[in-house]
């Protein structure tokens, strides 16, 4: 533990102790009689010394000293129960403090410096304390905030770290504030004061970096002048935190009249270090599992996932919602899985000594978590929020899991299975009855088939590379929309929500609005070529769809864009289907594209910037301004390409998209640029390169 620096004279003290380890500024040393090679005599005897001399050493064998070149006196830093402990605190010293102390000109200087920072770490670790005392940390915290700095009484601090900040080689020791509104840091050390307030929203660039004289800090860019913040206790947490403030500030800007009244930042009292957390943690569990906007993370468990396809158990961690429990490997195997608990028909305490447990849904599949910690608790919590099937058709449950004979006759039943659907798709009568189209597609569908076999199919199959690897080749038409059902979430969604489309269309079908003016203005426009929107009844169901979306989501109605995409998902969706799957797109996986600012495309558009200057150096060094390829692009992330490839090749990257998300279009946009460089490098103008893509599309 971090000591508050109290000065220690070490003339009686050194054969009482022994240096491990030193520097010109830290020295790392052990008790006698402590550790390996100490007698138990040294032991009682120095033990007895401690009593009668030093009695604070009893409880700390390890010690952490800070000392200067040109000064006798010695302060301790730190102390440590075992080696393990301090050499964690000496580490954390070797890597933000050391390099820091060269800049100084005097060992009073870094002495002072020293000090400050290790009783701001003290502060720092005493945040973690019991509520009572942290409460009135925290009113101290916020007297001090609203003294120093002057903001509106209304500005709300959020939390607050010990922190260094650096102006010009020369770093400040001092407390880094984070309001809802400003970044705020204050410094009075030697009589040198420095106070800042940075406003969120005029951060162009916040970033982790590092330097020769800086392993690790947070870098913040405010008016075109640089920000250094370094040795903070716990920078990764510190940042996450920055990066959701500053996001907050820039929505807010752009949008205040719909910014959300339910955002934990609309109502300044609930502002608060956990609220941010909590909201940033569900934000990220939902993203991930794509479930809908209602669920929340609620209970976290490690454990272990046998994989009947592989024959093994993946470690990775279960997280359970409100109507969902979800897994997600963190070994590597790029495993995940999810459980809607409506399909959750048994839970069953199989072994206490592995602590496994064995989850049944309907159709007979069941799967098999071990090693968790309090496994008793999650089955009693699955058990709590599942909803029980009253369906006959699902009340028998197959005892899981299966010994291991039986396990590998079903598995060798089905790979008997695949191996003869895929002789059947070459089956030479058949053959010479198909084109090479229908062929390809029929070995996808074969494909496809074998997966669900050994994965399992809908709701509860495990997602594996493999799965992405089928992804890539290309969904079969009969099973697209199907899967983009399932990989987008939108199966949940519709699930959980059953007769609500009807419903909106009941109330919207007949009403007059701008967005249903521009729908109808937009109708014919899309994929006119294509023979399912010639004839009236593709068109109505575009309509209906469309209207029903601008009805259930005003604040974004309808934006161009929007009719293409929902073109494409009529011709592999149910019209429900493709209702949910907009919903899907527009909400949650590409957020704020589709309005009248279509910020969200305008953002990824630097992203695109940003990865053409790491990876295409050679367009960069050619271009000097490569805004060009975001006005070219936008229109690419716009409607997933489908406005500019074939509809034959567009439906495959609709397929990456829902499983992959908005990377998969990126990767392609780079990818049409990198195949294209050699000539966009000899281009002259800009009309020159559009014709360039044009071509190649």
């Amino acid at each position: 533990m971090w000591l508050k620096p109290e000065e220690v004279l070490l003339k009686n003290a050194l054969k009482l102790w022994v240096t491990e380890r030193s520097n010109d500024y830290f020295v790392l040393q052990r008790r006698r009689g402590y550790g390996e090679g100490s007698s138990a005599l040294t032991g009682l005897l120095v033990g007895t010394l401690d009593t009668v001399l030093d009695s604070t050493a009893k409880v700390a064998p390890y010690r952490i000293l800070h000392q200067t070149p040109d000064s006798q006196v010695y302060w301790t830093v730190a102390c440590g129960a075992s080696l393990e402990e301090i050499s964690q605190h000496w580490d954390w010293l070797q890597i933000n403090i050391m390099r820091t102390l060269s800049v100084f000109d005097s060992g009073d200087d870094i002495t002072s410096f020293v000090q400050g920072k290790i009783r701001g770490l003290i502060a720092e670790e005493g945040k973690g304390a019991p509520d009572t005392q942290e409460q009135e940390r925290f009113r101290e915290a916020v007297l001090r905030f609203e003294h120093l700095f002057g903001l509106p009484r209304q500005e709300k601090l959020v939390t607050y770290y010990s922190c260094s900040y650096w102006r010009g080689r020369v770093p400040n020791q001092g407390w880094m504030y984070l309001s809802t509104h400003f970044l705020c840091f204050y410094s009075y050390l030697l009589g040198n004061e420095v106070k800042l307030a940075l406003p969120w929203d005029e951060v162009s660039r916040l970033e982790r970096a590092s330097s020769v004289l800086l392993t690790e800090s947070i870098r913040v860019c405010v008016r075109g002048e640089e920000h250094y913040f370094s040795m903070l206790l716990h920078l990764q947490q510190t940042y996450l935190l920055m990066q959701q403030l500053a996001a907050y500030a820039v929505t807010r800007l752009f949008d205040k009249e719909t910014f959300d009244a339910d955002h934990p930042l609309s109502d300044p009292p609930r502002i608060t270090q956990r609220a941010l957390e909590v909201h940033a943690r569900n934000q990220a569990f939902r993203a991930f599992f794509r479930l809908p906007c209602e669920e929340n993370l609620c209970e976290v468990y490690e454990s272990f996932l046998w994989l009947p396809f592989s024959h093994h158990n993946t470690l990775g961690k279960i997280c359970v919602s409100e109507r969902y429990l979800c897994f997600a490997s963190q070994d590597g195997s790029q495993c995940h899985l999810i459980l809607p608990l409506r399909e959750v028909v048994a839970v069953e305490l199989v072994d206490p000594g592995s602590r496994a447990l064995s989850v049944s849904v309907r159709g007979k599949r069941g799967f098999r978590f071990s090693e968790v910690r309090d496994f008793e608790r999650l089955a009693a919590t699955i058990r709590r929020k599942c909803v029980p099937s009253t369906s006959p058709q699902h009340s028998a449950v197959t005892q899981l899991p299966l010994c291991d004979d039986e396990e590998e006759m079903m598995v060798g039943q089905k790979k008997a299975v695949s191996t003869e659907a895929l002789m059947n798709v070459f089956h030479p009568h058949d053959t010479e009855n198909l084109d090479p189209k229908m062929l390809k597609e029929r070995m996808k569908e074969q494909l496809w088939q074998i997966h669900f076999a050994e994965y399992g199919r809908g709701s509860g199959m495990f997602c594996t590379k493999k799965t992405r690897d089928l992804v890539v080749r290309g969904i079969p038409e009969t099973l697209r929309g199907e899967l983009w059902m399932l990989f987008s979430g939108a199966v949940n969604d519709m699930a959980v929500h059953p007769g609500y489309y009807t419903s909106l269309l009941e109330e919207c079908m007949g009403s007059s609005s701008l967005a249903c003016d521009e729908i109808e203005r937009d109708l014919h426009r899309s994929l006119p070529e294509h023979p399912a929107f010639q004839t009236d009844t593709g068109i109505s169901a575009l309509r209906r769809v469309l209207t029903a979306y601008a009805y259930r989501n005003p604040k974004i109605g309808y934006c161009q864009a929007m009719n293409i995409l929902t073109s494409v998902l009529l011709l592999y969706a149910k019209e429900e289907e493709a209702f949910w799957l907009l919903v899907a797109v527009c909400e949650r996986m590409l957020p704020d594209y589709f309005n009248r600012r279509i910020i969200g495309a305008l953002v990824d558009q630097a992203v695109f910037e940003e990865l053409i200057r790491d990876h295409l150096t050679q367009l960069t060094d050619h271009m000097s301004d490569l805004s060009f390829f975001s006005s070219v692009s936008l229109s690419w992330f716009l409607t997933l390409f489908i406005s500019v490839l074939p509809i034959e090749s567009a439906v495959n990257v609709v397929d990456c998209f829902f499983y992959d998300g908005i990377r998969a279009v990126l990767q392609l946009a780079l990818a049409v640029l990198h195949h294209n460089v050699d000539s966009l490098l000899c281009c002259s103008d800009d009309a020159e390169a559009v014709t360039i893509l044009n071509r190649f599309f």
